[in-house]
């Protein structure tokens, strides 16, 4: 007699809503919908920007789950996003792990997209969407840092699948469009001297602004410090009224990655520097 069929494995999904405008002279929140593994806590903050902190309290990702949040923020409100701790994606036995962003913000407003890590475990499978809406005036910073593996635990991702693909809209114009795949022999493209030469962190982080050109030459010049390590480059572009930073690092682990992603959040987002959990 067959054995009977294995219970459906428990898979997560979450999904969490915030929307914050300006009131009495300060961003405020307004709604709030949090449903399922997918939680959103508001620190203590005196003024702008109003800080969010995004929680998976499954505690790491793998195939099947489905994680969406969305952001609103207001005319001439400002929020800085960020997460408790790194995302993990762990092996998959089947389908794939999969995190939808979207954010949107409001004439004269502003948003820091400023999530932790996230890392990628050996033969996990993951796709990431980001789309971002802003108003004609509105700036952002969006970041995205991923290890493939943590070498400290003696653990690299060999096999597996990534994707991570970004829209972002000025004025409902598309102004940054990307995808980046690799996989299913992560570790030998990871290697190749085109792609970053044996790095196994890397980030991207955009800066949507009137600002950017300005702090293009400081960006490049904490990018390109030799004593820190590790390889990346800059670049900007006139876009309509205003302008976008490109960057991208990448280095040998996380820790080196580090040394050179803080100081630079810390330059592109002005005087909201970093969000609170990422000094702890």
């Amino acid at each position: 007699m067959a054995a009977p069929p294995l219970p459906a494995a428990q898979r997560v999904a979450g999904r969490a809503r915030l929307f914050c405008g300006k009131s009495e002279g300060r961003t405020r929140l307004k709604r709030l919908y949090q449903d399922g593994s997918a939680k959103i806590r508001l620190p203590a903050v005196e003024g702008d920007p109003l800080e969010a902190v995004l929680i998976n309290t499954a505690g790491g990702m793998t195939g099947g789950d489905r994680l969406a949040w969305t952001i609103e923020v207001g005319a001439g409100a400002s929020a800085s996003i960020t997460t408790q701790a790194c995302e993990k994606v762990y092996r998959a036995a089947a389908d794939r792990a999969e995190t939808s962003v979207g954010l949107r913000v409001g004439p004269g407003g502003r948003i820091a997209w400023l999530p932790q890590e996230t890392i990628v475990f050996n033969r996990a499978a993951f796709a990431r969407t980001l789309d971002v809406d802003l108003a004609e005036d509105a700036e952002a910073l969006v970041l995205e840092a991923t290890l493939f593996g943590r070498l400290a635990m003696g653990e690299r991702t060999v096999q597996g699948s990534f994707h991570d693909r970004w829209r972002v809209r000025q004025g409902g114009v598309l102004i940054h469009a990307e995808d980046f795949r690799i996989g299913p022999d992560i570790a030998a493209t990871l290697q190749r001297p085109a792609a970053v030469g044996g790095a196994l962190a890397v980030a991207t982080l955009l800066l949507v602004s009137p600002q950017a050109e300005n702090l293009l030459g400081p960006a490049r010049a904490i990018i390109g410090d030799p004593g820190i390590g590790g390889w990346g480059g800059a670049s900007f572009w006139s876009v309509g009224r205003s302008g976008k930073l490109l960057a991208r690092l990448s280095a040998g682990d996380g820790y080196q990655l580090r040394k050179r992603l803080v100081p630079l959040v810390e330059l592109l987002n002005g005087r909201a520097g970093l969000p609170k959990l990422w000094s702890l």
